[in-house]
């Protein structure tokens, strides 16, 4: 198969600066805050997002090393496909959270619900569409 290139389109900066300062998800994050700063050749791509109450991001785990095809989930007993957890060990790194959008600025996001690392890579954002995203 061919291999591909992504380019990050900004970094978010975070208050958790350690895998163990962050929550393991966005519903235990408590409203922590983060900002995302756009990368200027992106700029235009954010025109209009302040019409969104929420934000999907789609992030690269840039500090996961390596994955297994079988994890034990936390608060489980079962051994199951990583496919199948929300493991950050994943053969292509990439993360998925719902953002709750506060500001939006000329080069950046200001966001509430982060569960990211400071300095995380924002691969792409996506607007949260409750008629469309949820069944």
């Amino acid at each position: 198969m061919e291999k591909f290139f992504i380019e990050p389109i900004g970094f978010i900066k975070t208050p958790f600066k350690s895998k163990a300062e962050a929550p393991r998800q966005t519903i235990y994050s408590k409203g922590a805050k983060g900002k995302i700063k756009i990368l200027d050749k992106y700029l235009e791509g954010i025109k209009g997002i302040e019409k969104y109450k929420y934000l999907m991001l789609i992030f690269y785990f840039h500090k996961s090393k390596n994955y297994h095809l079988l994890e034990m989930p936390p608060k489980s007993n079962e051994v199951r496909g990583v496919f199948t957890t929300r493991s950050p060990n994943r053969p292509n790194s990439l993360g998925f959270s719902v953002v709750k959008l506060l500001k939006a600025g000329p080069d950046y996001l200001k966001v509430s619900n982060v569960d990211m690392l400071d300095g995380t890579p924002i691969i792409d954002i996506k607007p949260y569409i409750s008629d469309l995203d949820k069944k």
